[in-house]
């Protein structure tokens, strides 16, 4: 399992972080998502076997929330 970290200033609320978790969830190869509203962050496990951190990123910014890596 791979993890990949975003920062998506446009989540504010509960709703966004159910959203996203939706939608990245939809993903083969998606463990986890988990959205901390405060830090405006996702977090996500994948099998790099089966998506990328970039498609992950992809589909965050068609759920409505353009994002971008965080260093780890």
């Amino acid at each position: 399992m791979n993890e990949a970290v975003f920062v998506a200033p446009d989540i504010v609320c509960e709703g966004c972080a159910g959203s996203i978790q939706r939608a990245l969830g939809r993903i083969a190869g998606v463990d986890t998502v988990e959205v901390d509203v405060p830090a405006r962050r996702v977090t996500v496990a994948f099998d790099p076997a089966q998506t990328s951190s970039a498609k992950l990123q992809e589909a965050l910014e068609r759920a409505g929330f353009p994002a971008s890596a965080q260093a780890e």
